[in-house]
């Protein structure tokens, strides 16, 4: 393991994470408040990156440095990120401001604040700013600003790059992550001046369009979305929730007008089927508890976008509605957005294969000498990469259960403890029962705001870069 680049590289990338809290500081003093918490932050976070950057290395570099690198970089990232949030004193303890951090940069947008519109405007904004570089991923944005990385990029991408395939957009790496984050702040400064024409104050349209972009789902208000009870500015944030829970190699494909290719998509048809079906079946459901079937599907609309694509905002307290609806909306968080996006979950795209392999196997059984090959976007895909998806969806609900196990010690219901751990694992942010909407998680005990935490940059880098870290041989200097 050649530690001393895989170090260089952090602090590199801590720099960048520095240079970004210049924004809220910005903001902070904009507002009057005290720049102490950001000023304290950078000054400590700059001079430890600039230390590990100035470190002479090696330029051995492969795979295995890949997924230590991007595992060691989310967490490094995570625990400097927590920094303001301790200095700005609204935060009981530092595990508490860990996990509002790792919260953040993961876009899970789960939280311990019970009231968070007390918290200053400088820190709300380094809040959601925090979902917005988690959104396509702090290595794509380095990638981005750093090309030096060279040839290493590749490696980092994918132990980064959600789904089950990897793609680049360009031979060059660093290109591609360009127009990935040109295609990013395009539909990011989009949103921002659809919310202020509909009449979204400017602050308030940058944060929730921030957290709309990182599909992570942090507001500036108790009642997320549902506090200002404006169904256009609903509409306007469900409709961007859904642009960026598609593969961004779609809009990709669309500006190059690559349009057979785009109808080809498996996964996005799985995804908008998945989204009309779980739509009508919530609103029918719900229709009972509105005045109309019209009010129910606004209702149900919102929530089955904004869970399905692990934004986890919230109209309503979906924690009241039937236990259908409930059941449904936890089935929706397990499965995620598309690959490529900006959601978490399972991911479409695993969930698909998961059904055509045992599609296949059910074919086999009944005709064992036939020879069925597993397709997506009408391309066969290799038995390494079915392989694959299926030992992430084993360890992906291996890893929940456990940690549901161990979140269970602080004696809280099942349902609590068990879509905590969901939530956390697909970064969506509201459970249920204790963890609902309304909820928070700042009753659970210091352990599991440690356990959930982890959780959640498990789920974000889709578990193989975390578990590397707990690898002995990933330690190992040969």
């Amino acid at each position: 393991m050649n530690f001393r680049l895989v170090f260089k590289i952090c602090g590199r990338l801590l720099m960048v994470e520095a240079a970004a809290m210049l924004l809220p500081l910005l903001v902070a003093l904009l507002y009057g408040e005290s720049p102490r918490p950001f000023l304290y932050s950078i000054v400590i976070i700059a001079a430890v990156g600039f230390i590990l950057s100035q470190l002479p290395s090696e330029n051995h570099f492969f795979i295995r440095e890949g997924f230590f690198t991007v595992g060691m970089i989310w967490v490094l990232m995570g625990l400097a990120g927590s920094l303001p949030f301790f200095y700005s004193g609204y935060f009981t303890s530092f595990i508490d401001c860990v996990f509002e951090s790792f919260s953040g940069f993961t876009t899970t947008g789960a939280t311990i604040l019970t009231d968070v519109e007390v918290l200053p405007r400088g820190i709300l904004f380094w809040r959601s700013l925090t979902h917005w570089i988690g959104g396509i991923g702090v290595l794509a944005l380095s990638l981005a600003l750093l090309p030096s990385l060279g040839a290493r990029s590749q490696y980092l991408t994918r132990a980064e790059t959600p789904g089950p395939v990897v793609s680049k957009l360009t031979p060059k790496q660093s290109r591609s992550s360009i127009i990935l984050y040109a295609i990013y702040c395009t539909l990011t400064l989009l949103e921002i001046i659809a919310l202020l024409i509909a009449g979204m104050p400017l602050y308030d349209a940058v944060l929730h369009t921030f957290s709309t972009a990182g599909t992570g789902g942090f507001s500036s208000m108790n009642l997320s979305i549902g506090a200002y009870g404006n169904p256009v500015f609903e509409m306007i944030i469900a409709v961007f929730i859904l642009l960026f829970s598609i593969n961004f190699s779609i809009y990709y494909l669309l500006i190059c007008r690559r349009f057979r290719e785009i109808w080809k998509s498996d996964e996005l048809r799985f995804f908008l089927t998945v989204v009309v079906l779980a739509t009508v079946a919530v609103s029918l459901n719900i229709r009972h508890l509105y005045d109309g079937l019209g009010e129910a599907f606004r209702y149900g609309f919102f929530q089955v976008v904004s869970i399905i694509s692990t934004t986890g905002f919230c109209t309503d307290n979906f924690v009241l509605w039937p236990e259908f609806s409930q059941m449904l909306l936890v089935l929706l968080m397990l499965c995620g957005a598309c690959a490529g996006s900006t959601g978490g979950g399972m991911k479409c795209s695993r969930i698909l294969l998961l059904l055509r392999c045992i599609r296949r196997d059910i074919h086999q059984v009944l005709h064992p000498r036939s020879v069925v090959v597993v397709k997506l976007d009408g391309k066969g895909v290799d038995e390494d990469t079915l392989r694959s998806v299926l030992i992430f969806s084993s360890s992906y609900l291996l890893i929940t259960l456990i940690a549901a196990l161990l979140i269970s010690l602080d004696n809280f219901s099942f349902t609590t403890s068990f879509t905590a751990a969901l939530t956390c694992v697909s970064n969506t942010g509201p459970g249920l029962a204790l963890v609902g909407p309304h909820g928070n998680f700042h009753a659970f005990s210091s352990l599991s705001k440690v356990v959930l935490s982890l959780c959640m940059v498990i789920g974000r880098l889709e578990i193989l870069p975390i578990l590397v870290l707990f690898s002995r041989n990933a330690w190992k200097r040969a």
